[in-house]
């Protein structure tokens, strides 16, 4: 029976976090655990054994952020692209976490006026002090889309000419930018900072934009329900957030035996805010 695409990739997205990210120390403690709570040990361990992690030394938080970063890119990176039959385009899959120093949405449409903005402030500090950091978008992952030329979107029927369409940023002939079509934050663990970062960062996305907004989601490697539903719960902020390994975190819960954390992750389940990393790539096309 052949192999579905989504399932090679997701078996391929959490081998590259067993190389490093995702292991279990001497003491019996998986590396996305926060070892002074028992609840997030046993279900860290619980997943961790699920996928086959082994024993080995927890990388520093920056250390296990990249990695994380890095393999969630490289499974958007295999899946995205495929998804022409529900998405047609031209995508690029770009992980620019770890260059915080530069305003990487600004090379893209809907937010080329922020390179503006920023030239802007460097010629005049005061007003640094009045617009502040709520015009820096800084992203972990990027998903762009190229414009179409004119050949493919007239490739069916005669929809644009010299006369109509001129503006339209989808069009090559107006826009050599690339668009921006799916902002994603990547938090292997979550604290409380962490979560309140993640929704910052997204209304940052949303409040800056000149044109449609583009998705934003989270993807995570957290273990507890609780702080799951301080990212998941609510609407407005987030698309959506994803968890790195969803059935193997709901058969954890369920074999804690804690009925108020298995309550709140199904309610975030059933509730259409927390869905697997699976689901991402499909999610992003529509």
């Amino acid at each position: 029976m052949t192999e579905a695409l989504l399932t090679k990739a997701r078996q391929d997205f959490h081998r590259a976090l067993l190389d490093g990210a995702l292991v279990v120390s001497s003491e019996g403690i998986a590396s996305n655990a926060d070892g002074s709570q028992a609840s997030s040990r046993k279900i860290a361990l619980h997943i961790a054994r699920a996928l086959g992690a082994a024993e080995g030394v927890k990388l520093p938080g920056q250390s296990a952020g990249s990695k994380f970063e890095k393999a969630v890119t490289e499974f958007v990176t295999a899946t995205m692209p495929t998804m022409t039959t529900l998405r047609p385009g031209s995508w690029t899959v770009r992980n620019v976490g770890g260059s915080r120093g530069e305003y990487h949405l600004a090379h893209f449409e809907p937010y080329t006026h922020l390179d503006d903005l920023a030239n802007a402030i460097k010629q005049d500090r005061t007003l640094e002090s009045v617009l502040g950091n709520s015009y820096s978008v800084s992203p972990d992952v990027v998903v762009t889309r190229a414009p179409e030329p004119d050949d493919v979107i007239n490739r069916d029927a005669l929809l644009v000419d010299s006369d109509a369409g001129n503006m339209s940023i989808i069009r090559a002939a107006n826009s050599d930018r690339d668009i921006v079509h799916a902002v994603v934050s990547c938090k292997w663990t979550l604290r409380s900072d962490r979560a309140q970062n993640a929704r910052s960062e997204a209304l940052s996305v949303i409040r800056n934009r000149k044109g449609r907004t583009p998705h934003v989601v989270v993807v995570t490697g957290e273990p507890t329900p609780s702080r799951l539903a301080s990212l998941a719960l609510g609407t407005g902020d987030l698309d959506m957030v994803y968890h790195f390994a969803l059935p193997e975190l709901m058969d954890a819960v369920d074999a804690l035996g804690n009925d108020e954390a298995s309550a709140m992750l199904h309610t975030l389940v059933s509730g259409k805010r927390l869905r697997d990393i699976a689901d991402l790539s499909l999610d992003l096309a529509v």
